[in-house]
């Protein structure tokens, strides 16, 4: 995973690809807490 250090020229996490794997993981687990929370509300209107 170093598709910042190929389209921008530069390694924010000096290559390690961490900031990538972050990058991919933030929005998976946001859609995940929606669904969630989502399933919560209607389950309990409350």
């Amino acid at each position: 995973m170093d598709f910042i250090e190929r389209i921008f020229g530069f390694a924010p996490d000096g290559g390690s690809g961490s900031w990538e794997m972050l990058l991919f993981a933030l929005p998976i687990a946001g859609l995940c807490y929606l669904a969630w929370r989502r399933r919560r509300h209607n389950r309990d209107p409350d």
